[in-house]
């Protein structure tokens, strides 16, 4: 473990405040330092900057049921509007390292499932809706409960999970594992590499800034990942510049023609809340937001305890401070998404790159959020970092968040193997929801076959039968006759 992350499990041991910042977002209390702060901000902002060219792609690449199609350079001005403002609300807010941007696979769901049944301002209502019903489950206080209702070590297998899946994500976007392209003919679906093994310059980035960040790490070397990732970043730019290479992905390493691009805000405020019931059934505009709203709901519920774990910042109880206002800033943060035209906006697990920086309160997010809105004028300048330069920082991450594992009771299986299913599921199905999912099932299950079913707490009963109808959710559509 990291010296940051030590001095941040003792928090008795900081220094007294500086001073009214310092006081306010208490970063002495939590045994971190403003430097510490602004280097996790930077962390933080560089492994997600990639939303700013991947929102657009995906948004921008579908057309909805009337054939319109987004705006591209519209998309990227709402991405980081939403992406600012709302990262710098749960910095003062909640006070949390945790950024906020439009969410993956949410993003995709909108674009290839919702928007081809009924228009893009009636999409980016249900959006609206859905994060207007998350902000009901927290003032009620039902989100809030659920969490709290999570056995300790689930919520540690859930952190232990999310560093496997961000390490998977790390290896995927820099091309270290790919998608064998015709996998239908063999048994493995995966593998190393383009074709089975490591080539090309781009490759040769990655593996570099692996080797540079985990030796810095092992060093205790203060900055170790914003150090590699500027490093890797400069680098990549020499290279591209000699080789003029084609394969870096969606971002290419090479100095911009211009350094300042004017924002096109004519996406945002174009949404239709109630649109989408004229357009489709209602059964299919319900299944539609449940799905959303259980994504959202459990996406980050996970990041949230995953990303505190990390940091250190679980009471005794394993319960997240400001916890009330951390949830109810992340439904807004859905609504923000939807009314911008981004999709459903929502906390950020590269975060984490943030807090293995040093990390510990929400001033961090004062500094990604305003690179977010420096980025409204200097998307040409801050989008140069490529993902082999970034993905590092991501499976230096998955490391320190494993740690955790050694806290879980692998002998006392009724916790064991609900522990182990969120796990493997969420890097094997790519996904934070399903493994968190696997886990209620089969934790409510072992307790109920053993005889234990008083001591699951009725929330979690509740949350389970939800998870077997969103895992059911194909036939259940079938059997309603909505296509």
């Amino acid at each position: 473990m990291p010296e940051t992350q030590k001095v941040a499990d003792r928090p008795g041991t900081a220094p007294s405040a500086a001073n009214s910042v310092d006081r306010f977002f208490k970063i002495s209390a939590r045994g971190s330092t403003f430097a510490r702060e602004i280097r996790g901000g930077f962390a933080t902002f560089f492994t997600m900057a990639y939303i700013l060219v991947l929102n657009p792609i995906i948004l921008g690449s579908a057309k909805d049921k009337f054939g319109h199609q987004l705006d591209n350079v519209q998309l990227v001005t709402a991405t980081a509007l939403v992406a600012a403002v709302m990262t710098v609300i749960m910095g003062v807010g909640g006070n949390l390292p945790l950024a906020l941007a439009a969410g993956l696979g949410l993003n995709a769901v909108v674009a290839f499932q919702i928007a081809p049944l009924m228009s893009w301002d009636d999409a980016m209502g249900l959006i609206v809706l859905e994060g207007l019903l998350i902000c009901v489950l927290v003032v009620t206080g039902l989100r809030e409960a659920v969490m709290h209702a999570i056995p300790q070590p689930l919520k540690q297998a859930i952190s232990v999970g999310i560093g496997l899946f961000i390490a998977f994500i790390g290896f995927v976007d820099a091309g270290f594992v790919t998608r064998i392209p015709d996998a239908a003919n063999t048994t493995v679906p995966v593998q190393l590499g383009a074709t089975g093994a490591l080539s090309g310059w781009p490759m040769l980035v990655f593996c570099l800034g692996v080797l540079l960040t985990i030796g810095l790490l092992a060093r205790r070397v203060k900055g170790a990942i914003l150090i590699s990732i500027v490093t890797m970043t400069v680098l990549a730019i020499v290279i591209n510049e000699i080789a003029d290479i084609k394969s870096w992905g969606l971002t290419t390493p090479a100095w911009p023609d211009k350094l300042v691009d004017t924002p096109d805000f004519g996406l945002i405020g174009d949404f239709s809340l109630f649109g989408a019931f004229g357009q489709t059934g209602a059964i299919t505009v319900v299944l539609l937001i449940f799905t959303l709203i259980l994504s959202d709901f459990f996406d980050t519920m996970g990041t949230v305890v995953g990303i505190s774990a990390e940091a250190g910042l679980l009471d005794d109880e394993g319960k997240v401070p400001n916890l009330g206002r951390v949830l109810l800033i992340d439904g807004a943060a859905a609504v923000a998404g939807g009314a911008a035209s981004a999709s459903s906006s929502t906390s950020y697990i590269e975060s984490a790159a943030g807090v293995g920086e040093g990390a510990r309160t929400g001033f961090a997010n004062l500094v990604t959020g305003g690179l977010f809105g420096l980025a409204l004028f200097l998307t040409p300048l801050l989008t140069i970092v490529p993902l082999q330069a970034a993905a590092p920082a991501l499976v230096a991450v998955g490391f320190l968040m494993m740690t955790q594992v050694k806290h879980i009771d692998w002998d006392k299986y009724e916790i064991a193997i609900p522990a182990f299913l969120t796990i493997a599921v969420m890097p094997f199905t790519y996904s934070i929801t399903n493994g968190i999912g696997a886990g209620f099932v089969a934790y409510v299950l072992l307790k109920t076959v053993l005889g234990k079913a008083k001591d699951v707490h009725w929330l979690l009963w509740g949350a389970s039968a939800m998870f077997l109808v969103y895992f059911a959710i194909d036939p259940i559509e079938q059997i309603l006759g909505v296509h």
